[in-house]
């Protein structure tokens, strides 16, 4: 990002150094350079042949201070960057999507930002909306983002569809951003936009046999491992809840596990096996978690990422070549509950599936009725030869 004037002035990018932002000096003057080389923290950078400092308040009032009189530049788009970064302008990729956007839209993305706050939006929407925006506003570059008529945001989306092949997910997500400025930050009316989207695949759950489950946790060594994953297929858990549940949410009186603010926010109760809660009991005993079921040792909640490496671990230990991750428990799981009689309603319950169709997709995988059916080929005669 640069501030262009006169000049005299001062000009300056938000430059990514390493694993942090930096305010990279483009202006080349030896007042100027022997004012920077006496700030701390001062580096050269021989990639792009310029001065830099941390982006930090200290660095950026210094240098005001210094060079009062003598140079000019924009304070308030300073101020700007120092206020963004503090609302997740340090993600790497928002920083490179808004290298060359406005104040004005910055000031507008500022705003996008706190309603999705305030409204408390999932860390995954956020994250998805931020970068959606962001794109549509380094495109815009000095466009005002709130004078885009409707005619242009149709042709946009279609651009995402055509040149940049979006599949449908991304083009809706895209549609939600923006009509969550549209809506809801700067409340115009509500528009529908109707463009072409990509056929959406039908793709069915891949489900583990009972015997390849059994086979796979029979060969994790590792307690820890082992509790982890038959955790997760016991109650059908998604990776982010397993991370996320504590201790006190396992009631061994009732029987049951509390998920407690799983996807959609919803709280939901799944039953507590016997088998699982002998294995619980014995993983307490020897890794002592404090608040969490699952600890890191940091005594922070275990990672995601760990947890989806142990799975594909102990699949490759089983010998299962089947694709998928760790989801593919929870899948197991809906489905042998279905094959075993549980009525698709309460499966559905035991999920927390907002939609009855989402668990609907467990029959096509059951080979609870497909047991009963013949092949053709099995009532073929065949003559002697």
């Amino acid at each position: 990002m640069e501030v262009n004037s006169e000049s005299d002035n001062i000009q300056l990018r938000l430059h990514w150094i390493g694993n942090t932002h930096r305010i990279l000096v483009l202006t080349i003057e030896p007042k100027l350079i022997s004012i920077i080389k006496r700030i701390e923290d001062a580096r050269w950078d021989t990639a792009t042949g310029n001065w830099h400092l941390p982006f930090e308040k200290s660095a950026i009032f210094i240098l005001l201070e210094k060079t009062q009189g003598i140079w000019k530049f924009d304070m308030e788009f300073l101020k700007m960057q120092l206020r963004l970064k503090r609302m997740g302008l340090h993600s790497l990729s928002i920083f490179r999507l808004c290298q060359n956007v406005s104040i004005l839209n910055l000031s507008e993305f500022e705003k996008f930002l706190n309603e999705l706050q305030l409204r408390g939006y999932s860390v995954n929407t956020v994250r998805n909306y931020r970068i959606e925006f962001a794109f549509l506003l380094g495109l815009l570059k000095m466009m005002p983002v709130g004078e885009l008529k409707e005619d242009q945001i149709r042709a946009y989306l279609l651009w995402l569809v055509e040149q940049k092949k979006y599949g449908e997910a991304r083009v809706h997500m895209a549609v939600n951003a923006i009509k969550f400025y549209f809506e809801k930050v700067i409340h115009q009316p509500r528009v529908v936009y109707f463009i072409p989207r990509p056929v959406k695949p039908l793709q069915l759950p891949r489900v583990h046999a009972k015997e390849n489950i059994g086979k796979m946790l029979g060969k994790i060594d590792n307690l820890k491992y082992r509790t982890i994953l038959t955790t997760s297929y016991a109650c059908g858990l998604r990776v982010s809840e397993i991370v996320k549940l504590k201790i006190s949410d396992i009631d061994s009186k009732r029987m049951t596990v509390f998920i407690e603010r799983a996807k959609g926010k919803k709280d939901r109760v799944v039953m507590l096996s016997p088998v699982l809660l002998k294995l619980l009991r014995e993983y307490f005993l020897e890794y002592k978690p404090v608040k969490y079921l699952f600890e890191s040792k940091a005594g922070e909640q275990y990672s995601i990422r760990s947890i989806q490496e142990i799975f594909q671990q102990a699949k490759k230990q089983a010998g299962i070549d089947m694709k998928g991750g760790i989801h593919t428990l929870r899948h197991s799981y809906a489905t042998h509950l279905l094959e075993s009689g549980t009525d698709i309603r309460f499966i559905q319950e035991l999920l927390g599936h907002n939609n009855i169709k989402t668990t609907v997709r467990y029959t096509h995988v059951s080979i609870k009725k497909m047991g009963n059916i013949r092949s053709p080929l099995d009532d073929l005669e065949f003559p002697e030869s």
